[in-house]
């Protein structure tokens, strides 16, 4: 489809007249976009910012670029800023703005060389888009820093907003005294100016808009020389002492070498600088040389286990990854954003398992990312890894596990289908060609098709362009004690979705010996079809398990064979293998997500064999499955003896793993928070109530982040006393997480007092609530054991959604849609919700996604609750 847009463009512009003029609206479609850089080309910006910490700032953008024709006029992006002067080569002019960009009238302009000067003020963003502003509510400090993707720079400065017109920026800025200045390239100069100190920067290298960035504040500085290129490390003042310096550059040193190694070209930007940031919308962003971090993601006020370290070098390889490829080679249009996310997601569990101390690093790959992109690939509302993206508004409708784990993990299989030494030329020849460039997917695959000697068109065409996961089956028969025939099956995902693909796995035969799983056959094999015989397996012995995806090689959903899947069900404490342990955990869990195997006997299943895990990776994915079944029993509003009696066995078995790993933080502390997840009777809270004031911890070191977990959980669930706790806390806790925490506890109370006020704040889109703390609202507004309470605002809320998503933006709804569409696990919300979906034809992209995915995961715990075997009256 995109192929088809650009070449039918290309035609018209070729034949007709010049294109019309650009829509009166906040975003740049893909045609104008490629009108415009069919025109501008050369680009180079002189920018100067005036930052005070004030709510708003002044900036002067000089902007100079090469111009093919006269044939119409140039648009230059800047939003909702006030206009002082608008210079057009050397002559003033009057400005034609529309608050979303500027109109350069063609009489104004020279074919060849222009330089436009805009002088303007702007407020700063409190969403995370644009220039970002937050002010400290621990000591009053102002901090700011942008961020762009994927089309936001025009929040900050005028600009050419899209990834294909690459450019140089040079860069000073006024700032107060005690403020430090952070872009791409390292200052050259800091001088006494009025008011503060000037800063300047020198020329950038070539970059998308996107990729540059600017970030201002008091920030605490870290500094490492001891690599090859000058580390330093930003944070708040305020959350200095949660941040270990030496952990990020630790990884950041051994990333930094694997990945010139591994790319064979050095890194491009002379420093590496990352700052951790408040009130972010995404986890990190892959600016240049000054990546960007979520606080709320990497600090923490207790030492970090071993699972948040892991998550730190995976997220500081991901962005690094990028520096290469994203920033140095870059997408020619946001159609091409999952190859940019795809590729950073694979290499960075690459990097993570071949330089750091996480060598299990694809285990959590396939337990967490591969498992999201299963999910989301079987939704009504999947889509293909590659898609059309008409506009700028559109380039996040599609930002999920399709786009990032789909992507990664078909990234993986072809690695595998070509070999790791064609695939990692092919990888290095696409940077090496394309450098400081906007490519295009097919320039990618083509980099690898001829590094491997082979065409890949249908393997592009089969994986990239059809959505939708197969199924493949191992069909084997036995006579004698020994393997007399055997095939793989591959199943479509749907009628809709028929594509059958290629790809290599290895197929493994287990016997069990002692109530063991012994690998007795294991052969790799490339199927396509419908069926692809194996006759590698034909004479082994008859298996008890046969798994036809073994070690995770291929992205396709695993059906195990009926005495396999029963050997799983009883044998999980006998696998040795942690990665075969997870598959076989999994496919336990995808029968109940399929409303094949009971969710109550899951839990039997779980509760027998959770409390034996040792493989401390894999006894997050098996507990987070444990606090899952604890939602959909929750979801269901299921009050009978057995909900109670399971209940409190989940309870049980989460608090005997506290103790039972008393000394070993780690395990200890992984226990501790499912604890926190299951604990809903009177005597779980009671106990929890306890630990506050340090009674029964059995060694757990209860830190502020732990406090404030019980609390919320006591809030929840209207302990006495729960109120209470919420404003002794935020005394002694002052900072903006603490207030976050507060929030959090206090609008999840099962009041409908409180639900109600909260519910109008967040409905509010002119509240003056920082958009971070709407977005806790949200999240927390009606937990799944609240249905009655979720229910008294249900109709409203879906009624008003069209509305809301009419007057909002992307940024607003990708939170609202997500989290305040109403569903509660019964067949009559099943009904209102095909009842919106069937009327509500008119909502954005993205909220309609959201809907539809909604409704699917209603009917999904709607079947779970009726495949239970257990009584539920």
């Amino acid at each position: 489809m995109a192929l088809a847009i650009a070449s039918a463009f290309a035609f018209n512009t070729a034949t007709a007249a010049p294109a019309p003029a650009r829509a009166e609206n906040a975003y740049l479609s893909q045609l104008d976009a490629m009108a415009r850089s069919a025109r501008v080309s050369n680009v180079d910006y002189v920018l100067d910012f005036t930052l005070t910490g004030k709510e708003s700032f002044a900036g002067t953008t000089t902007v100079s670029f090469d111009l093919a024709d006269l044939d119409s006029a140039v648009t230059l992006d800047l939003d909702k800023a006030t206009v002082k002067s608008l210079t057009v080569n050397g002559k003033q002019v009057t400005p034609q703005y529309n608050k979303w960009f500027i109109t350069l009238a063609p009489q104004d302009l020279s074919k060849g060389r222009n330089t436009v000067t805009v002088s303007y003020e702007r407020l700063h963003s409190t969403n995370g888009e644009g220039l970002h502003r937050m002010v400290d509510p621990v000591d009053g400090r102002v901090y700011t820093y942008s961020h762009f993707e994927p089309a936001a720079a025009h929040q900050m400065f005028a600009v050419f907003d899209q990834p294909d017109l690459k450019a140089t920026y040079t860069v000073t800025v006024n700032a107060p005294n005690d403020w430090h200045v952070v872009t791409t390239t390292r200052e050259s100069g800091i001088a006494d100016a009025t008011g503060g100190k000037r800063w300047t920067f020198p020329k950038t290298k070539k970059l998308s808009p996107y990729n540059f960035s600017l970030h201002a504040g008091p920030y605490k500085v870290w500094e490492d020389n001891s690599g090859k290129y000058p580390m330093r490390l930003f944070a708040r003042q305020s959350v200095a002492a949660q941040v270990t310096p030496a952990d990020w550059f630790r990884y950041t040193k051994s990333g930094i070498g694997f990945f010139e190694n591994y790319f064979g070209i050095p890194y491009q930007f002379e420093k590496y600088d990352q700052l951790l940031v408040p009130d972010f919308l995404y986890g990190a962003m892959e600016n240049a040389a000054a990546i960007t971090f979520a606080e709320g993601g990497f600090l923490y006020k207790a030492e970090m286990t071993a699972a948040q370290k892991a998550r730190l070098a995976e997220v500081i390889m991901h962005e690094m990854a990028h520096q290469w490829f994203g920033d140095l080679v870059t997408m020619k249009w946001w159609n091409g954003l999952w190859l940019n996310e795809s590729f950073a997601a694979f290499m960075a569990t690459l990097a993570t398992a071949e330089a750091t101390e996480f060598k299990d690093a694809w285990q959590s790959f396939f337990q967490d990312d591969k498992q999201a992109a299963y999910a989301q690939d079987q939704k009504v509302s999947t889509h293909p890894i590659e898609v059309p993206v008409p506009s700028s508004a559109n380039a996040f409708d599609n930002i999920d596990a399709i786009t990032y784990s789909k992507g990664a993990s078909t990234l993986k299989q072809l690695r595998h289908m070509l070999g790791e030494e064609v695939f990692r030329k092919g990888v290095h020849n696409y940077l090496v060609k394309y450098s400081w460039q906007n490519a295009k997917l097919e320039d990618f695959i083509g980099s690898l098709g001829e590094a491997a000697g082979r065409d890949l068109s249908k393997w592009t065409q089969d994986w990239l362009y059809q959505a939708g996961v197969n199924t493949i089956a191992a069909n084997y028969t036995c006579a004698n004690g020994k393997i007399k025939a055997f095939s793989l099956q591959q199943a479509a995902a749907s009628r809709a979705l028929p594509t059958l693909r290629e790809q290599r796995v290895q197929v493994a035969a287990f016997k069990l010996e002692s109530g063991k799983l012994v690998l007795a056959k294991n052969v790799p094999v490339t199927y396509s079809g419908a069926k692809t015989n194996v006759p590698g397996m034909v004479g082994a012995a008859c298996p008890d398990l046969v798994y036809p995806n073994y070690q995770d090689w291929g992205f396709v959903k695993v059906q195990l064979d009926k005495r396999s899947f029963d050997t799983a069900r009883t044998t999980l404490a006998g696998v040795d293998d942690p990665l075969l342990r997870a598959m076989l955990w999994q496919s336990l869990w995808d029968g109940v997500r399929d409303a094949k195997l009971p969710l109550n006997d899951f839990i039997k299943v779980a509760l027998a064999n959770a409390p034996q895990e040792k493989d401390y990776t894999l006894l997050g994915d098996v507990l987070g499955k444990v606090s899952t079944s604890k939602y959909y029993l929750d979801a269901m509003a299921l009050d009978n003896a057995w909900s109670r009696e399971t209940g409190k066995q989940l309870e049980d078995m989460a608090w005997n793993g506290v103790v039972a790993h008393k000394g070993n933080d780690n395990f200890q502390r992984r226990w501790f928070a499912t604890y926190l997840n299951v604990a809903s009777s009177p005597e779980a809270l009671a106990r929890l109530a306890g630990m506050l004031e340090g009674r029964g911890t059995e060694g757990l070191n209860i830190g502020q982040d732990q406090r404030w977990a019980i609390i919320g959980r006591l809030n929840r669930y209207n302990a006495s006393g729960a109120a209470a706790l919420v404003e002794a806390e935020q005394a002694r806790d002052k900072s903006d997480t603490g207030q976050g925490a507060a929030l959090a506890a206090t609008v999840a109370r099962p009041d409908p007092k409180v639900k109600a006020e909260w519910l109008a704040t967040i409905q509010n889109l002119q509240t003056e609530l920082p958009f971070s703390k709407v977005r806790t609202a949200m999240g927390s507004l009606y937990p799944a054991e609240q249905a009655k309470l979720a229910e008294q605002t249900a109709e409203a809320r879906l009624a008003k959604l069209p509305a809301i998503d009419k007057a909002a933006g992307p940024v607003f709804m990708r939170s609202y849609a997500g989290a305040m569409i109403p569903a509660s696990c019964t067949p009559a919300s099943v009904q209102r919700l095909s009842r919106a979906a069937g009327s509500m034809k008119e909502l954005s992209a993205g909220t309609r996604r959201a809907l539809l995915d909604t409704l699917q995961e209603d009917q999904r715990c709607v079947a779970i609750e009726k495949a239970m075997t257990a009584p539920k009256s």
